[in-house]
Protein backbone atom coordinates (compact mmCIF):
# COMPACT_ATOMS: atom_id res chain seq x y z
CA UNK A 1 0.00 0.00 0.00
CA UNK A 2 1.34 3.33 -0.99
CA UNK A 3 2.11 6.21 1.20
CA UNK A 4 -0.02 9.41 0.80
CA UNK A 5 0.02 13.34 1.31
CA UNK A 6 -3.45 14.43 1.54
CA UNK A 7 -3.89 17.93 -0.62
CA UNK A 8 -7.43 19.72 -0.63
CA UNK A 9 -8.47 20.54 -4.17
CA UNK A 10 -8.68 24.34 -5.16
CA UNK A 11 -12.55 24.44 -5.38
CA UNK A 12 -12.90 23.66 -1.19
CA UNK A 13 -13.41 26.64 1.02
CA UNK A 14 -9.92 26.86 3.64
CA UNK A 15 -9.47 24.65 6.22
CA UNK A 16 -9.26 25.10 9.45
CA UNK A 17 -5.77 26.24 10.79
CA UNK A 18 -5.26 23.24 13.10
CA UNK A 19 -6.05 20.65 10.21
CA UNK A 20 -3.81 22.24 7.60
CA UNK A 21 -1.19 21.79 10.03
CA UNK A 22 -2.07 18.29 10.68
CA UNK A 23 -1.69 17.55 7.13
CA UNK A 24 2.13 19.51 7.38
CA UNK A 25 3.44 18.15 9.88
CA UNK A 26 1.63 14.51 10.13
CA UNK A 27 0.06 15.41 13.41
CA UNK A 28 -3.42 13.45 14.22
CA UNK A 29 -6.44 15.75 14.54
CA UNK A 30 -6.97 17.22 17.83
CA UNK A 31 -11.01 17.46 18.64
CA UNK A 32 -13.69 16.05 17.30
CA UNK A 33 -14.62 19.05 15.80
CA UNK A 34 -11.59 18.17 13.67
CA UNK A 35 -12.69 14.85 12.94
CA UNK A 36 -15.85 15.89 12.05
CA UNK A 37 -14.53 18.45 9.46
CA UNK A 38 -12.34 15.79 8.24
CA UNK A 39 -15.28 13.62 7.59
CA UNK A 40 -16.90 16.30 5.76
CA UNK A 41 -14.36 17.12 3.51
CA UNK A 42 -14.21 13.50 2.89
CA UNK A 43 -17.50 13.02 1.82
CA UNK A 44 -17.24 16.46 -0.48
CA UNK A 45 -14.36 15.33 -2.04
CA UNK A 46 -11.87 17.41 -0.55
CA UNK A 47 -9.90 14.83 1.09
CA UNK A 48 -10.26 12.59 -2.20
CA UNK A 49 -7.01 14.37 -4.26
CA UNK A 50 -3.96 12.23 -2.59
CA UNK A 51 -0.76 13.11 -4.25
CA UNK A 52 1.55 9.99 -3.40
CA UNK A 53 5.36 10.16 -2.30
CA UNK A 54 7.67 9.98 -5.82
CA UNK A 55 4.37 11.07 -8.29
CA UNK A 56 3.74 13.43 -10.02
CA UNK A 57 -0.21 15.16 -10.52
CA UNK A 58 -1.68 18.07 -11.92
CA UNK A 59 -3.62 20.70 -9.33
CA UNK A 60 -5.54 23.67 -10.07
CA UNK A 61 -4.71 26.73 -8.23
CA UNK A 62 -7.56 28.70 -6.22
CA UNK A 63 -10.12 29.76 -9.15
CA UNK A 64 -8.89 32.13 -11.91
CA UNK A 65 -5.87 33.97 -9.40
CA UNK A 66 -3.42 30.93 -10.35
CA UNK A 67 -2.68 28.49 -12.74
CA UNK A 68 -3.45 24.94 -13.20
CA UNK A 69 -0.04 22.97 -12.58
CA UNK A 70 1.73 19.54 -12.10
CA UNK A 71 2.94 18.85 -8.75
CA UNK A 72 5.59 16.33 -7.78
CA UNK A 73 6.47 15.50 -4.31
CA UNK A 74 9.92 13.58 -3.34
CA UNK A 75 9.50 9.94 -2.26
CA UNK A 76 11.86 10.79 0.46
CA UNK A 77 9.86 12.36 3.24
CA UNK A 78 11.54 15.37 4.57
CA UNK A 79 13.65 15.40 7.90
CA UNK A 80 12.03 15.82 11.14
CA UNK A 81 11.20 19.80 11.68
CA UNK A 82 12.22 20.32 8.33
CA UNK A 83 10.56 21.06 5.06
CA UNK A 84 11.34 20.02 1.96
CA UNK A 85 13.30 22.29 -0.88
CA UNK A 86 10.63 23.47 -3.09
CA UNK A 87 11.79 23.98 -6.97
CA UNK A 88 9.42 25.73 -9.58
CA UNK A 89 9.88 25.80 -13.23
CA UNK A 90 8.76 27.81 -16.16
CA UNK A 91 8.34 26.18 -19.45
CA UNK A 92 8.65 27.63 -22.51
CA UNK A 93 6.11 29.66 -25.36
CA UNK A 94 6.18 25.58 -27.17
CA UNK A 95 4.42 24.07 -24.30
CA UNK A 96 1.59 27.04 -23.57
CA UNK A 97 -2.04 25.84 -23.81
CA UNK A 98 -4.16 23.79 -22.14
CA UNK A 99 -2.64 20.12 -22.25
CA UNK A 100 -1.14 19.58 -19.03
CA UNK A 101 0.77 16.87 -20.08
CA UNK A 102 2.89 19.33 -22.44
CA UNK A 103 4.54 20.89 -19.17
CA UNK A 104 6.58 17.17 -18.92
CA UNK A 105 8.41 17.62 -21.99
CA UNK A 106 11.33 19.61 -20.89
CA UNK A 107 12.91 20.01 -17.62
CA UNK A 108 12.31 18.96 -13.99
CA UNK A 109 8.62 17.95 -15.06
CA UNK A 110 10.40 15.11 -17.25
CA UNK A 111 13.22 14.40 -15.29
CA UNK A 112 11.00 13.46 -12.14
CA UNK A 113 9.38 11.10 -14.09
CA UNK A 114 12.00 8.65 -14.40
CA UNK A 115 13.71 9.80 -10.31
CA UNK A 116 10.95 9.44 -7.88
CA UNK A 117 13.97 10.25 -5.34
CA UNK A 118 14.42 14.02 -7.03
CA UNK A 119 15.21 15.67 -4.00
CA UNK A 120 12.78 18.84 -4.46
CA UNK A 121 9.03 18.98 -4.04
CA UNK A 122 8.20 20.52 -7.91
CA UNK A 123 5.61 22.80 -9.04
CA UNK A 124 5.18 23.35 -13.03
CA UNK A 125 2.80 25.79 -14.44
CA UNK A 126 0.95 25.92 -17.58
CA UNK A 127 0.65 29.06 -19.26
CA UNK A 128 -1.77 29.70 -21.56
CA UNK A 129 -1.83 29.80 -25.26
CA UNK A 130 -0.65 33.34 -26.76
CA UNK A 131 0.03 34.19 -22.53
CA UNK A 132 3.24 35.65 -20.82
CA UNK A 133 3.93 34.42 -17.17
CA UNK A 134 2.28 36.79 -14.35
CA UNK A 135 3.58 37.46 -11.12
CA UNK A 136 0.41 37.86 -9.19
CA UNK A 137 -0.50 34.41 -10.66
CA UNK A 138 2.35 32.41 -9.99
CA UNK A 139 2.29 33.53 -6.29
CA UNK A 140 -1.12 32.67 -5.79
CA UNK A 141 0.07 29.15 -6.95
CA UNK A 142 3.03 29.00 -4.90
CA UNK A 143 0.85 30.38 -1.42
CA UNK A 144 -1.42 26.99 -2.05
CA UNK A 145 1.57 24.84 -2.68
CA UNK A 146 2.87 25.98 0.78
CA UNK A 147 -0.69 25.69 2.58
CA UNK A 148 -0.85 22.15 1.99
CA UNK A 149 2.38 20.68 1.43
CA UNK A 150 5.94 21.59 4.25
CA UNK A 151 8.09 23.45 2.22
CA UNK A 152 11.15 25.34 3.68
CA UNK A 153 10.85 28.81 3.23
CA UNK A 154 14.49 29.06 2.91
CA UNK A 155 14.54 26.93 -0.01
CA UNK A 156 12.54 28.24 -2.71
CA UNK A 157 14.40 27.93 -5.89
CA UNK A 158 12.86 28.98 -9.39
CA UNK A 159 14.19 28.01 -12.90
CA UNK A 160 12.78 28.87 -16.22
CA UNK A 161 13.47 28.17 -19.59
CA UNK A 162 13.30 30.25 -23.11
CA UNK A 163 9.87 32.30 -21.97
CA UNK A 164 10.30 30.90 -18.61
CA UNK A 165 13.92 32.42 -18.41
CA UNK A 166 12.12 35.54 -18.95
CA UNK A 167 9.07 34.94 -16.35
CA UNK A 168 12.25 34.15 -13.96
CA UNK A 169 13.87 37.10 -14.33
CA UNK A 170 10.98 38.81 -13.97
CA UNK A 171 9.52 36.83 -11.32
CA UNK A 172 12.51 37.05 -9.31
CA UNK A 173 12.88 40.68 -9.80
CA UNK A 174 9.53 41.91 -8.60
CA UNK A 175 10.07 39.57 -5.18
CA UNK A 176 14.30 38.66 -5.03
CA UNK A 177 13.34 38.02 -1.16
CA UNK A 178 11.05 34.79 -1.51
CA UNK A 179 13.88 32.42 -3.53
CA UNK A 180 16.93 31.30 -2.55
CA UNK A 181 18.61 30.33 -5.99
CA UNK A 182 17.48 31.25 -9.30
CA UNK A 183 18.18 29.52 -12.50
CA UNK A 184 17.25 31.11 -15.71
CA UNK A 185 17.85 29.59 -18.74
CA UNK A 186 17.51 30.76 -22.48
CA UNK A 187 16.22 34.06 -20.98
CA UNK A 188 16.35 37.66 -21.42
CA UNK A 189 16.40 39.31 -18.29
CA UNK A 190 15.69 43.28 -17.95
CA UNK A 191 19.41 45.26 -16.76
CA UNK A 192 17.65 48.20 -15.56
CA UNK A 193 16.25 46.24 -12.64
CA UNK A 194 19.26 43.91 -12.12
CA UNK A 195 19.98 45.50 -8.85
CA UNK A 196 17.47 44.23 -7.56
CA UNK A 197 18.35 41.18 -7.51
CA UNK A 198 22.16 41.98 -6.05
CA UNK A 199 21.54 40.00 -3.12
CA UNK A 200 20.27 36.40 -4.58
CA UNK A 201 22.37 33.85 -6.26
CA UNK A 202 21.40 33.43 -10.24
CA UNK A 203 23.19 30.73 -12.38
CA UNK A 204 22.25 31.52 -16.06
CA UNK A 205 22.60 29.53 -18.97
CA UNK A 206 22.11 30.40 -22.75
CA UNK A 207 23.85 29.05 -26.19
CA UNK A 208 26.26 31.18 -28.01
CA UNK A 209 24.61 30.34 -30.98
CA UNK A 210 20.98 30.70 -30.27
CA UNK A 211 19.09 32.54 -32.74
CA UNK A 212 15.92 32.77 -30.96
CA UNK A 213 16.86 34.75 -27.79
CA UNK A 214 20.39 35.88 -28.37
CA UNK A 215 22.67 35.42 -25.56
CA UNK A 216 23.06 38.88 -24.43
CA UNK A 217 20.00 38.14 -22.79
CA UNK A 218 21.31 36.53 -20.44
CA UNK A 219 25.15 37.96 -20.64
CA UNK A 220 24.02 41.46 -20.56
CA UNK A 221 21.52 40.62 -16.82
CA UNK A 222 24.32 38.81 -15.21
CA UNK A 223 26.67 41.66 -15.96
CA UNK A 224 24.62 44.33 -14.75
CA UNK A 225 23.66 42.28 -11.40
CA UNK A 226 27.72 41.59 -10.70
CA UNK A 227 27.84 45.82 -11.42
CA UNK A 228 25.39 45.90 -8.64
CA UNK A 229 27.83 44.14 -6.66
CA UNK A 230 25.82 41.00 -7.02
CA UNK A 231 26.84 36.59 -7.00
CA UNK A 232 25.86 36.01 -10.37
CA UNK A 233 27.53 33.49 -12.50
CA UNK A 234 26.82 32.73 -16.53
CA UNK A 235 28.02 29.50 -18.49
CA UNK A 236 28.01 30.21 -22.35
CA UNK A 237 28.34 26.79 -24.77
CA UNK A 238 30.13 27.49 -27.45
CA UNK A 239 28.38 24.82 -29.26
CA UNK A 240 24.55 25.14 -28.57
CA UNK A 241 21.74 27.10 -30.28
CA UNK A 242 18.60 27.94 -27.98
CA UNK A 243 18.43 24.50 -26.32
CA UNK A 244 20.24 24.84 -23.59
CA UNK A 245 18.32 23.21 -21.29
CA UNK A 246 18.50 19.62 -21.72
CA UNK A 247 22.20 19.67 -20.88
CA UNK A 248 21.30 21.83 -18.41
CA UNK A 249 18.69 20.13 -16.50
CA UNK A 250 20.38 16.73 -16.82
CA UNK A 251 23.77 17.61 -14.70
CA UNK A 252 23.23 17.20 -11.28
CA UNK A 253 25.70 19.46 -10.17
CA UNK A 254 23.01 22.23 -11.37
CA UNK A 255 20.72 20.72 -8.18
CA UNK A 256 23.46 20.67 -5.58
CA UNK A 257 24.41 24.16 -6.46
CA UNK A 258 20.57 25.12 -5.70
CA UNK A 259 20.96 22.89 -2.62
CA UNK A 260 24.15 24.98 -1.54
CA UNK A 261 22.05 27.95 -1.09
CA UNK A 262 19.31 28.75 1.80
CA UNK A 263 17.68 32.38 2.59
CA UNK A 264 18.55 33.77 5.75
CA UNK A 265 15.79 35.39 6.60
CA UNK A 266 12.85 33.38 6.88
CA UNK A 267 9.43 34.49 5.33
Amino acid sequence: MSTRLLLCPSSAAPLDANLESGYREGMKPRSLATLAILAILTLTGCASAPTHYGQQQSYLAPKANGYPYLLFVPATKPQPHKGWPLLIFLHGSGERGADIEMVKVHGPPKLVSSQPDFPFVTVSPLLEAGGKWDVAKLEAMLRQTRRKLRIDPARIYLTGLSLGGHGAWRWASTNPGLFAAIVPISGRGDPSIACALKGLPAWAFHGATDSVVPAEGSTRMVDAINTCGGEARMTLYPDLGHDAWTRTYANPALYDWLLQHRRTTRR
